[in-house]
């Protein structure tokens, strides 16, 4: 980091700090898939209010929208998040929006069908091995897999904390209090 330049919000982690080893820095700055880690309970009051709800996340980079409060074993997100997650055949995610982000997801395995709502219009799409979707905010989306394997999915939001999504106001689970996660 320049001399006339501190660490704050405006530049704090992706800057190496003084004294710190290039390596160092570089490694600090890498999340590999051996430290990862499955995360079944991030989204787990869904599945528990129903099991078609199961997936599981595996973060590399900040905490998603999924509740998580922290994780220290990701690297530090400073204008978007990075996951990756896996839903099992017949599983879904329901229906929801995220009013401050775009969402972006990129199939790496399996037969995703995704609902996109806006107003009054309906629309769904099936994506399948290396098929993206950017979905904007304040777009409601929801997403199941519909092939016989599970899916697996990068999961990107435009933002580096951003705000736990909202379900439809006649959806069961806008009725359900979201524990708060690790």
């Amino acid at each position: 980091m320049p001399d006339d330049v501190k660490a704050s919000d405006d530049f704090p982690t992706y800057h190496k700090p003084d004294g710190m080893s290039l390596g160092d820095f570089v490694e600090s700055r890498v999340a590999r898939f051996e430290g990862r880690t499955y995360d079944w309970n991030a989204l787990k009051f869904q599945a528990d209010y129903d099991p078609k709800y199961a997936r599981a996340q595996m973060r590399y980079m900040g905490t998603g929208a999924a509740g998580v409060q922290n994780d220290e074993n990701t690297v530090p997100s400073e204008h978007f998040t990075f996951s990756t997650m896996v839903l099992p055949a017949g599983c879904e995610g329901p229906s929801h929006n995220h009013n401050d982000v775009e969402e972006v997801f990129f199939v790496l395995k399996g037969k995703i069908k995704l609902f996109i709502d806006l107003g009054d219009e309906h629309y769904e799409t099936t994506l399948v091995e290396r098929d993206l979707i950017s979905v904007p905010p304040n777009v409601w989306r929801g997403l199941e897999n519909v092939g016989q394997e599970e899916g697996l999915m990068f999961v990107m939001l435009g933002n580096k904390k951003p705000n736990i999504p909202t379900y439809p106001d006649d959806h069961p689970l806008s009725k359900i209090k979201r524990p708060s996660v690790g």
